[in-house]
């Protein structure tokens, strides 16, 4: 595949992105080795947005692109963190003075999984850390859960904690809920501790079970692309919060504890009931578009499982328009991605993420998917917009100690 040939991308050959390793930071830092480097990776969503936090089903897969960090413990209630990727230094904070919404910047990441984990009554007494990442931030491709995860992951091992990776992920999203205050749902969490390299991960959030879908559209011939169009999102804004109290008034208004406790086949019905009973418009588009997305996952599973990978083109148009037009979490960039791309070709696109910005996913014939980025790049340029970075979306391994 040569569509990186047409924009910026952020791999190199050999799949895993280039950048610095944490490594001889921490060793210049802090004048000593790390005890260990450990990796988690961004993550795409196939399809199933906004779903997360409504107990519903989500389909996301691991990217490449990974943050990596070099940790060390320590026994003096002192932590101490670095970003290659962020000016100012080393952050230096008391783990006893820990609190939610004290700001720190990107360091309260980190500093949140640190504070959760204390809080479920870990014995955490400190560490030393440097982060790498390549996981580019404000895409939508889940940079700051791969901080936590990383986080969570080497703190897990150093101190012998015995948590799952499915623990290891609550205690990120606890980080990002009650310590950053982004009210985010689990699945950027669970894709990056838990996704497997040739496969998406089935996850149901109500009980967090799930199951690994073998999805390698190469061997299909296919590739699916990322598009990045450089808007950069911020979750943190409220306008993620509208979308999630919204739904929870449409479930608070049908009686459910969830909606993911809505069958598809009475979502007719249940649309009716909210317009006679006087529903906000925004809930009641709330409501339709996370029921029918939660089918749009079931679907694409039965598809996968089938072999049938072209036919899920359809659905992700499908799920864009939702988004589009009745969460309304789009914008005029990721809508011309999906344009642009349709009309050179694609199979199928959406936006991917929380929206408001971020990246689109494309499902294209291989032979033809330089042409399709080519296209989509030409139309960014005819719009006056920044060049969108596109590259291979290529399903990668979960969170895990690089040595």
């Amino acid at each position: 595949m040569t569509a990186t040939a047409t924009a910026a991308a952020p791999s190199d050959a050999a799949g895993e992105p280039s950048g610095t390793d944490p490594a001889a930071a921490f060793a210049e830092l802090y004048g000593r080795e790390p005890e260990g480097i450990w990796a988690a990776p961004g993550r795409v969503n196939l399809i199933g947005e906004y779903t997360d936090f409504n107990g519903g089903f989500v389909m996301p897969f691991a990217l490449p692109h990974t943050a990596r960090a070099a940790v060390s413990r320590r026994d003096d209630g002192v932590l101490r963190l670095y970003s290659s990727d962020v000016p100012g230094g080393v952050v230096s904070l008391r783990v006893d003075e820990l609190a939610p919404h004290s700001g720190h910047g990107w360091a309260a990441y980190p500093a949140g999984v640190l504070w959760a984990l204390r809080a479920a009554g870990h014995p955490v007494t400190g560490a030393d850390i440097a982060v790498t990442s390549t996981v580019p931030t404000g895409a939508g491709l889940s940079s700051s859960a791969a901080l936590e995860t990383v986080t969570a992951l080497a703190l897990n091992d150093l101190f012998e904690l015995g948590l799952s990776p499915a623990e290891i992920a609550v205690a990120g999203r606890r980080a990002e809920n009650d310590f950053v205050g982004v009210p985010c749902g689990i699945m950027d969490q669970m894709a990056s501790a838990c996704c497997a390299e040739g496969h998406a991960l089935h996850l149901d959030t109500r009980d967090l079970s799930l199951r690994q879908v073998p999805f390698d559209p190469a061997a299909r011939g296919l590739t699916l692309l990322v598009v990045d169009t450089r808007v950069k999102h911020a979750l943190g804004d409220g306008a993620y919060a509208e979308r999630r109290a919204g739904c929870e008034e449409g479930a608070r208004l049908l009686g459910l504890p969830m909606l993911r406790d809505l069958p598809y086949e009475e979502l007719a019905t249940a649309l009716t009931t909210l317009a006679d009973a006087g529903a906000d418009e925004s809930v009641i588009r709330c409501v339709r578009h996370v029921v029918g997305d939660n089918r749009r996952v079931e679907q694409v599973v039965a598809l996968l499982d089938a072999g049938d990978l072209r036919a899920v083109g359809p659905l992700l148009n499908e799920g864009h328009v939702s988004l589009r037009d009745d969460l309304r979490v789009s914008c005029p960039e990721l809508d011309l991605v999906v344009e642009a791309a349709n009309a050179a070709g694609a199979l199928g696109a959406r936006m991917t993420g929380g929206g408001f910005g971020g990246s689109a996913v494309v499902l294209v014939e291989e032979a033809v998917a330089g042409t399709v980025a080519g296209a989509v790049a030409e139309a960014f340029a005819a719009a006056g917009h920044a060049a969108p970075g596109i590259f291979d979306a290529v399903p990668s391994a979960g969170a895990r100690r690089l040595r």
